[in-house]
């Protein structure tokens, strides 16, 4: 009996210090903040700092999650847009391309990132595309030249996006050390490159303080199909439809 009692109280302490632990950690976890000034070319502030993405993978001491649920996200197609115009996956996540327009799609990246070429779908039906490799994928729409959008693929599920203001936040990050990696659509890949850098983060240390990006490039510059062609230009009412 008394060993039996013996035993029960060390799975009894053995339970607690784990929860002790579990717990311990948990607290631990902080919200990562930093600000993006985004400058145009003329040195002035940018009225619009969104879409800049941080994100920071585990480097060194810093633990990592052992289990992370993959969110399944998605790309709707509407107005000739789509919505949200940006979206960051951890890798092997998949992401939706619902069709909710009154015609014909035809979603591909065939760029850096995920290459893929969805084809001709119609109206109100979706395709699907996982993405399986690290990276940036800029996605278009074969039929409809102003139609575009991003996907950023990273192995690590502390990222975060800037709002119109230019405010970040990464939720609950352990301290540790990492490696911090930024990336904005208006921003030169080599200038980009230029901002990673390794980090610590603690509880007394959580900011990422000011992050100043340039703009470099216009978003909005042509791109070429999927054929790598320029597009038809058609007819007032006549729709598109991608070569055979």
């Amino acid at each position: 009996m008394k060993r039996r009692l013996y035993w029960l109280t060390l799975v009894s302490l053995a339970g607690l210090t784990s929860l002790l632990c579990f717990t311990a950690l948990g607290q631990q976890e902080v919200s990562v903040t930093g600000q993006i000034d985004f400058g145009n070319k003329t040195g002035s502030r940018a009225p619009d700092s969104s879409n800049a993405v941080v994100w920071l993978t585990p480097a060194g001491n810093a633990p990592q999650k052992q289990t992370v649920a993959l969110q399944r996200q998605q790309f709707i197609q509407k107005n000739k847009s789509f919505v949200p115009h940006l979206l960051v996956v951890q890798v092997g996540s998949s992401v939706d391309f619902p069709n909710q327009d009154p015609f014909f799609h035809n979603v591909f990246s065939l760029f850096d990132g995920k290459r893929f070429d969805l084809g001709l779908y119609e109206a109100g039906s979706t395709r699907s595309v996982v993405f399986n490799k690290v990276g940036v994928s800029y996605i278009f729409c074969n039929i409809h030249p102003e139609m575009s959008a991003v996907v950023i693929a990273v192995k690590t599920p502390y990222y975060g996006i800037s709002d119109k203001k230019g405010a970040l936040n990464i939720p609950q990050v352990p301290p540790g050390r990492y490696e911090m990696q930024v990336w904005h659509e208006r921003v030169l890949p080599e200038t980009l490159s230029t901002l990673t850098r390794s980090i610590v983060i603690s509880s007394g240390s959580s900011s990422l303080g000011t992050i100043r990006l340039p703009e470099q490039r216009n978003t909005s510059e042509l791109h070429k199909n999927k054929y790598g062609e320029d597009y038809d230009t058609p007819a007032t009412g006549s729709p598109v439809y991608p070569r055979p």
